[in-house]
């Protein structure tokens, strides 16, 4: 089930996959963060069962779990921000998952270039989700395809690609310099930059036709 998913999708998938015992306590994590919603104290209710759900519900559901977990408990910038932060790797991927459901705007891109700046491949296939897509600025975005094609993320898993590389000619020439680096080096050049680099020669926007993403900002 793809993460990018809406949490009531999200909450389908668990309801027909996970035992009885795991759902239950899912429900009762779910309703209590419904019920507190946002920051309270040091630490809020639902912020430990976040710590929890790798244990109640297994591995393979427990980053949908905690995306449904900040889902009900409606975490804003600052609640995502604290979890990101004082959060384990599996958290921080958790926040990173749930940005485009819960911020509606760019406040919660410092999360998602902190995450671009690590090596963990996990970590950095989230952070080019959908809210990077949308809000991520093109220089910006543009390392990021960078960063991707360098740890061996597949490109399949940045979110609107297409779109945002199409007729991107700063992209095409950071993508033929770093070919030519690996070439000169002996190296070879990973396939997934021949993908994004095909999409850089598609046509571009129409003229006088508004592309956000394309200028440097």
């Amino acid at each position: 089930m793809a993460l990018a998913s809406s949490p009531a999708d999200l909450r389908r998938h668990l309801t027909t996959h996970l035992d009885p015992a795991a759902l239950a306590w899912l429900e009762h994590a779910l309703d209590e963060a419904a019920a507190h919603p946002g920051i309270h104290g040091p630490i809020s209710a639902w912020e430990l069962r976040l710590a929890e759900a790798g244990r109640r519900c297994g591995a393979a559901y427990a980053d949908a779990a905690r995306v449904l977990i900040l889902d009900a408990a409606r975490a804003g910038t600052d609640a995502l921000t604290r979890v990101y932060f004082q959060g384990t790797a599996d958290e921080r991927r958790a926040v990173l998952h749930a940005l485009r459901h819960l911020v509606s705007g760019p406040g919660a891109l410092p999360l998602v270039q902190d995450a671009l700046r690590t090596n963990d491949t996990r970590l950095l296939a989230a952070a080019v989700g959908p809210y990077a897509a949308r809000h991520l600025a093109a220089h910006d975005w543009r390392h990021a395809v960078l960063k991707c094609l360098f740890t061996g993320v597949p490109v399949d898993r940045v979110a609107d690609l297409p779109r945002r590389a199409r007729g991107d000619g700063e992209l095409a020439r950071m993508l033929g310099d770093y070919a030519a680096e690996r070439t000169a080096a002996g190296r070879t050049v990973p396939e997934d930059l021949y993908r994004v680099l095909d999409l850089t020669e598609s046509a571009g926007p129409a003229p006088g036709t508004d592309h956000p993403h394309g200028k440097e900002s």
